[in-house]
């Protein structure tokens, strides 16, 4: 579902290049929930921006879902990113004067889909994430956690086979980020799709099937996470980080 095969990325500060990645490899061959875990700078980010087709990369190839993203247009990339892949972001980019209905809506709109199906739509996914009684209510009538589920609702529109999420619980507190995790648990299981969560916490990457560390713009192992909990995997990651 996920391959990256020696990915390379540097960006420039002035005429001096500083590298992001530094030949990443990544094999995710099965629907599930998992995470890239790696500090500030760490280039999970960069990492992820790549995946959604956000940014190229320098060097080396990415595929989700088969498809070689890394030789996509832009105008393929976008296409791409509207009916392929989802995207999570930590800020809910959600728009403050439509409803949650019209945000979930808002993807389709744009590309031009019949108001009727996506009128349907947007309140069957506001319903399966227990914001049916919320459809009509502005961003700034929700929590946080409302926000957050609206946005993964928008992200849904198109049944994706793979949902990216950067730091999706950055502006939660501790109660919504667990009722998240356990969301984006649940909706990797329920409907076979491939999540991919970056997180710099234990306790997000607890909650995954297998964490990928970067640190330096590098892969420096995998943690299988069965019976193990935020302790378990910060001792992990701290082992293999050195």
């Amino acid at each position: 579902m996920i391959r990256c095969i020696d990915v390379h990325k540097s960006y420039r500060l002035g005429s001096r290049p500083v590298p992001a990645l530094r030949g990443v490899d990544i094999d995710i061959a099965e629907p599930g929930f998992y995470a890239i875990m790696g500090q500030s700078g760490s280039g999970k980010s960069t990492l992820l921006h790549l995946l959604g087709t956000l940014d190229r990369p320098d060097s080396g190839e990415i595929y989700l879902g088969g498809r070689a993203v890394h030789q996509l247009s832009e105008r393929e990339a976008t296409e791409f990113r509207r009916k392929g892949l989802g995207i999570i972001f930590q800020q809910f980019n959600l728009i403050p004067t439509m409803t949650a209905a019209e945000n979930v809506e808002l993807p389709g709109l744009l590309a031009g889909d019949k108001p009727r199906w996506l009128r349907e739509r947007a309140a069957e996914l506001l319903g399966m994430l227990g914001l049916a009684d919320r459809t009509d209510h502005r961003p700034e009538a929700m929590s946080g956690g409302e926000q957050q589920r609206v946005a993964i609702a928008r992200s849904l529109l198109y049944s994706p086979p793979v949902l990216l999420a950067d730091e999706p619980t950055g502006n939660l507190d501790s109660d919504n980020s667990e009722r998240l995790w356990r969301l984006l648990g649940d909706l990797a299981a329920e409907r076979e799709m491939t999540v991919l969560m970056v997180t710099h916490e234990p306790a997000a990457a607890a909650h995954c099937e297998r964490v990928f560390i970067l640190q330096d713009g590098q892969v420096r192992g995998t943690i299988d996470t069965e019976g193990l909990d935020a302790a378990g995997v910060a001792a992990r990651y701290q082992q293999a980080i050195g």
